[in-house]
């Protein structure tokens, strides 16, 4: 028997796929799933920015960035001691990233996240006077 597919079903799977997706937040994606995306791009050079690919791998790592800065901001805010204390701007080149998320062993590279690594990374760059 022939299934037959409507505009309805079609528009809830369109929904049951976009909430699963949607589900990680920006950041979430591991440091394994990072290299492994990233080692398909890192030998076009200067060029591997401009690939749909290195785009989705910037902005996970901008996404992380933000979220990390709106952390830090609340928790000053709060009047709270930070995890770190980094200048309100500074640069980290894609060579240093992807050094630092090198350095974490191959076994727990899954089970970290790239927000995760971004905060170890700062809280190694930028530690808080003592």
């Amino acid at each position: 028997m022939p299934t037959i597919v409507t505009a309805g079903t079609r528009a809830l799977t369109a929904c049951v796929v976009g909430a699963l997706l949607c589900g990680m937040a920006p950041g979430d994606m591991s440091v394994a799933a990072f290299l492994r995306r990233a080692d398909t791009v890192l030998p076009l050079g200067p060029l591997a920015i401009a690939t749909p690919e290195g785009i989705r791998l910037r902005n996970e790592v901008v996404a992380a960035g933000k979220r990390y800065k709106s952390r830090i901001d609340a928790q000053r805010r709060a009047g709270r001691k930070t995890t770190s204390c980094p200048p309100e701007s500074g640069t980290l080149t894609p060579e240093q990233w992807i050094a630092h998320l090198r350095g974490y062993p191959a076994r727990v590279r899954p089970s970290v996240s790239v927000y995760m690594a971004f905060d170890a990374l700062m809280k190694k760059r930028y530690p808080c006077p003592a």
